[in-house]
């Protein structure tokens, strides 16, 4: 039985993952390097210094860490300003959650200040039942710590959640905390490897989606 739904948010919910690209894009093309999938890869779903160490690990980059995050920060709110084009069913999506009166929640490596943009003109916000952001946790995905709080979040064991995710790391943080995993691969992740998940989606659309919540 299902009594609770946790939901990534970059590439799941909205189009992050090409702002994201774009804000990597801008820092190496600044110190003569490029973003590129393998990358991308690496750094989907870490928080904070660990994402950027990836960067650094990967580029060879004389650059600390902390100073990298200052700057992806300024760039990436800067494009986020600009909007983000939310995946297709979404409202529908949200629609037949609150259908349901299943609890549902937001758990995102992205930043809180990140998630506000987002959400700002946005009314079903109020409907999540908890929103954990990278702020949150000391470990991000694919540990699943970020998962474990959302279970605790809606008070429900892991293995009664349900975890929508589109990325590698992301289903492999939501696997590992025991959760029923779908996974929505984006044309950013659609490549990369789901393993252990309990079904691999079409979009937020698919109707065996949306049978887990209905049987």
């Amino acid at each position: 039985m299902i009594r609770g739904v946790a939901l990534d948010m970059d590439g799941l919910l909205f189009d992050t993952e090409s702002l994201y690209w774009e804000c990597g894009d801008e820092l190496l093309q600044r110190r003569g390097r490029r973003y590129c999938k393998d990358l991308q890869r690496q750094m989907m779903g870490r928080v904070g210094a660990a994402a950027m160490q990836e960067m650094i690990n990967f580029h060879q980059l004389a650059d600390r860490a902390d100073d990298l995050i200052l700057e992806s920060n300024e760039v990436f709110a800067a494009l986020l300003e600009r909007g983000a084009q939310e995946m297709p069913g979404l409202n529908d999506w949200i629609d037949f959650l609150r259908q349901t009166g299943i609890p549902f929640g937001l758990a995102t490596s992205s930043q809180r200040r990140f998630v506000d943009i987002l959400f700002r003109d946005r009314s079903w916000r109020q409907d999540f039942a908890f929103i954990l952001t990278g702020d949150d946790v000391t470990r991000g995905k694919p540990d699943p710590q970020i998962y474990q709080l959302s279970a605790e979040k809606m008070g429900i064991p892991t293995h009664e959640m349900l975890v929508l995710e589109d990325s590698q790391n992301g289903c492999a943080a939501a696997v590992a905390a025991g959760a029923h995993t779908v996974a929505i691969p984006s044309e950013h992740t659609q490549h990369q490897d789901f393993d252990g998940v309990n079904l691999i989606a079409d979009s937020l659309r698919d109707p065996r989606l949306w049978q887990i919540l209905s049987s």
